[in-house]
C-alpha cells in the first residue's frame, strides 16, 4: 500500500498498490464487457486500484483503441492506467493477473479439434510471453475454448508459473446451474449454493446437485429434497446447463459475452478474496488425482479459496451415476490433451 491524499486538509488514507490485469482479446465481445467490470472493482474489490493491459490482434487495433477511449471517458476512480496494444510482450510485461479471452473462434462447419489445433500456436506464443515478462506469481484464467486444454498448453510453455496459478473458466457453467435450480424452485439465485461442475467446459461436463442446498424460511435444505422430479435433475437439468451457450447463440446470434465476463469476475474475485464459509465454487484447476481424476489434467472441481489460493474440496460422496459422468469427461480431456500435444510436434 501507499499513502495518498484524499483531497481534504489533514486527511490521509492508505491506498493499495495497483494490480496490473491483462485481458487478451479485449476488443471482442467478452473483453468489451469485462474491462469496465474490472475497472469498476467488480473483480478485485471496491478498494483495489488496477492498471489494465489490453491485447488484441492487429486487425482489431482500431477497435481496441476505441475501447481504451471509452475506459478513459468513463472516468473510473480505480483505473490507474490503460495499455492498449497488439504487442504480446508489451501486454504481458509486469502483469499480476491474466485473463486469456483471445483465441481462434469456432466457425460454422469446424470441429472442436480444428479450433484446438489453431489455438495451440496462439497459446504457445502468449504463454512464452507470460513466462518471460509477467510478474512473479501471476495468476492466469483461461476463458477461450477449449479452455481446459488451452490452459494445459499454456502451462507447458510457462513452466515457471506455478501449476496452482493456472486455471480455466467453468464458473459460467456453475452460475448457469445455480440459475436453473433457482428458476425451477422459484427462489432467488443467491439462496442456492454448492452446485458442482465436474470436468471439461464442453458438452461432457457434469452439473452435479447432489450436494447443493437452498436457503428457505425453514432453514437450509438439500436441492434433491426440494426438487422431487429426479428425472428432471438427471436429464433436462444437465442438458440445459450443457447446452445453454448454444441456446444463447441461437437467440442472440452471438455468443454469451455478458455472462461470461461476469463469471470471469466471479472466478477471480473468489480466488483472490476468498469464498464464503460453507460455500464452494467450480474452477478448472490442475488435478492432483482427487476423485479418481487423472493427475495433470485441467479439470473442473469444487474448490474453496482462501488467502489467494484454492483447494479442492475433499470427501464428497460420489454415487454410481456421478462416477460415470466424472470418468466420461475425464476421458475426453485425456484425448484432447493428447491431440493438443500432437499439434506441437
Amino acid at each position: 500500500m501507499k499513502l495518498a491524499g484524499c483531497g481534504l486538509r489533514g486527511c490521509r488514507i492508505w491506498q493499495k498498490t495497483p494490480v496490473t490485469v491483462l485481458v487478451t482479446g479485449a476488443a471482442g465481445q467478452i473483453g468489451y464487457a469485462l474491462v469496465p467490470m474490472v475497472a469498476r472493482g467488480l473483480m478485485l474489490g471496491p478498494d483495489q486500484p488496477v492498471i489494465l493491459h489490453m491485447l488484441d490482434i492487429l486487425p482489431n487495433a482500431e477497435a481496441l483503441n476505441g475501447v481504451k477511449m471509452e475506459l478513459v471517458d468513463a472516468a473510473f476512480s480505480l483505473l490507474k492506467g490503460v495499455v492498449a496494444t497488439t504487442d504480446v510482450v508489451e501486454a504481458c510485461t509486469g502483469v499480476n493477473i491474466a485473463v486469456m479471452i483471445g483465441g481462434f473462434p469456432r466457425k460454422e462447419g469446424m470441429e472442436r479439434k480444428d479450433v484446438m489445433s489453431k489455438n495451440v500456436s496462439i497459446y504457445k506464443a502468449q504463454a512464452s510471453a507470460l513466462e518471460k515478462y509477467a510478474a512473479p506469481n501471476c495468476k492466469v484464467l483461461v476463458v477461450a475454448n477449449p479452455a481446459n486444454t488451452n490452459a494445459v498448453i499454456l502451462k507447458e510453455f510457462a513452466p515457471s508459473i506455478p501449476a496452482k496459478n493456472i486455471t480455466c473458466l467453468t464458473r459460467l457453467d456453475h452460475n448457469r446451474a445455480l440459475a436453473q435450480i433457482a428458476e425451477r424452485l422459484n427462489v432467488h439465485v443467491g439462496d442456492v449454493k454448492n452446485v458442482i461442475i465436474w470436468g471439461n467446459h464442453s458438452s461432457t461436463q457434469y452439473p452435479d446437485v447432489n450436494h447443493a442446498t437452498v436457503v428457505t424460511k425453514d432453514g437450509e435444505k438439500q436441492v434433491r429434497e426440494l426438487v422431487t422430479d429426479h428425472q428432471w435433475l438427471y436429464g433436462e437439468f444437465i442438458t440445459a446447463v450443457q447446452q445453454r451457450g448454444a441456446e444463447i447463440i441461437k437467440a442472440r446470434k452471438l455468443s454469451s459475452a455478458l455472462s461470461a465476463a461476469s463469471s470471469a469476475c466471479d472466478h477471480m474475485r473468489d480466488w483472490v478474496l476468498g469464498t464464503s464459509k460453507g460455500t464452494w465454487v467450480s474452477m478448472g484447476v490442475y488435478s492432483d488425482g482427487s476423485y479418481g481424476v487423472p493427475a495433470g489434467l485441467i479439470y473442473s472441481f469444487p474448490v474453496t479459496c482462501d488467502k489467494g489460493g484454492w483447494s479442492i474440496l475433499q470427501g464428497l460422496k460420489i454415487d454410481d451415476f456421478s462416477r460415470a459422468k466424472l470418468d466420461a469427461t475425464a476421458t475426453e480431456l485425456v484425448e484432447e490433451k493428447s491431440f493438443a500435444y500432437s499439434c506441437l510436434q
